[in-house]
Formats: C-alpha cells, sequence, structure tokens
C-alpha cells in the first residue's frame, strides 16, 4: 500500500493535486444547484459536497469554494436567501457537467445546456424540470473556514419534491429506483446500487 504524506501532496502538480483531494471522500451525491441573480438570470452548477447536518429543522450543508474569483452561486444565495439542489439521473449527466464550465454572469446554464427551469410560486430559485428528486433551500446560516478559505452554506429544507412511488412510509426514498447519480474527483459519476439494508443497531446486553 502507497503512503502519502502532506508534503508528497503539496508537491503535486495543481491539477493532480485537485483531482486526488477530491477523490479522497469517495463516492458523494452530486447535484445541480440552482440559483437566481439580481437581473433574474438563472444559474446552474454541480455541487457535489452536500451533506445532511440536521433533521429538526431539515438542514443541509455544502461546501463553496473560496471566492478568490467571482462565485456565481454564492453571490446569487447571498442576494435571492434561497436556494435549490437538483439531484441528478444518467439522462442529465452530460448536461449537468456541462454547468461546471465558467459562463458568464449574463449567461443562464439553463439555455447553454438546454436543461428547463421549473417555478414554485413565492420561491426565487429555479429548479430543474428534468431532474426526479428536487429540494429547496432557504439560507440559514454561512460559516467562513479560515483554513483555506472556503465557506459552508446552511440551508433550511422548504420544498421537497420527488416522485411519489419512490417515497417509502418510513420516510426513506428510493434512490436507486430515482437512477439517482454520486460522483467523485471533478469528472467521474456512479450510478447506485444497494448492498444490505440493516436493522437499527443495539448494543449487546
Amino acid at each position: 500500500m502507497k503512503t502519502l504524506r502532506s508534503h508528497d501532496l503539496e508537491a503535486m502538480d495543481p491539477r493532480v493535486r485537485v483531482q486526488f483531494a477530491t477523490s479522497l471522500p469517495g463516492v458523494k451525491p452530486v447535484c445541480l444547484v440552482g440559483t437566481r441573480n439580481a437581473a433574474g438570470i438563472g444559474n446552474l452548477a454541480p455541487f457535489s459536497s452536500v451533506v445532511h447536518l440536521g433533521s429538526n429543522p431539515a438542514l443541509l450543508g455544502m461546501v463553496t469554494r473560496p471566492d478568490v474569483v467571482e462565485r456565481h452561486t454564492l453571490a446569487n444565495i447571498l442576494e435571492s436567501g434561497c436556494w435549490t439542489l437538483n439531484h441528478l439521473h444518467p439522462g442529465i449527466v452530460e448536461a449537468a457537467h456541462q454547468c461546471s464550465a465558467r459562463y458568464p454572469a449574463d449567461v443562464s446554464e439553463f439555455d447553454a445546456t438546454g436543461l428547463t427551469e421549473h417555478r414554485e410560486p413565492d420561491f426565487a430559485a429555479p429548479f430543474v424540470a428534468e431532474s426526479r428528486f428536487r429540494i429547496g433551500l432557504e439560507l440559514a446560516a454561512l460559516i467562513d473556514i479560515p483554513s483555506n478559505g472556503t465557506k459552508l452554506i446552511i440551508g433550511r429544507v422548504m420544498i421537497v419534491q420527488v416522485e411519489e412511488s419512490r417515497l417509502h412510509a418510513d420516510g426513506s426514498i428510493h434512490l436507486e429506483g430515482l437512477d439517482v447519480v454520486a460522483s467523485t474527483a471533478l469528472d467521474t459519476y456512479f450510478g447506485i446500487t444497494p448492498l444490505v439494508r440493516l436493522p437499527y443497531a443495539k448494543a449487546s446486553a
């Protein structure tokens, strides 16, 4: 087994280091984050840093990169106070990946990739109509991470849209039935297959 230490990571070519570091957590959920700017232009960006933070209230977090360059997603969230998470399925992976390109702020990724806006009344951020599992969030907190200049964006779940047949009575969501996609690194996508579902674990008497 190869051992790499921090000085080995620091010596890597920057592009190699990014690819390596983003692979370290393993397979992660990947969503298109939908926002709208003050001019009314929709924006989409793929994020694979989404994490569950609590169930009462239901909170989700995601990490945005350092704002050393213009970050449309973060700027739009701060302006509007809301955003959407749109889970991917194989039919929209290529369009979703194209949303990672650096389009100018006056160009909508919806228009650039052929994805369709879905709007909900009284919610400013756009959803992706082609997504089968969509979440609308309201900004709850923004936490600076001084170690590397990133920010943790925390949102309260306000809207969930999912095919009714994929929502189980116990609250679990049939992700594999939705063909939900996962990712690793910056460019690799996976389908998911369930391995086993185990009962609630209890310590032995």
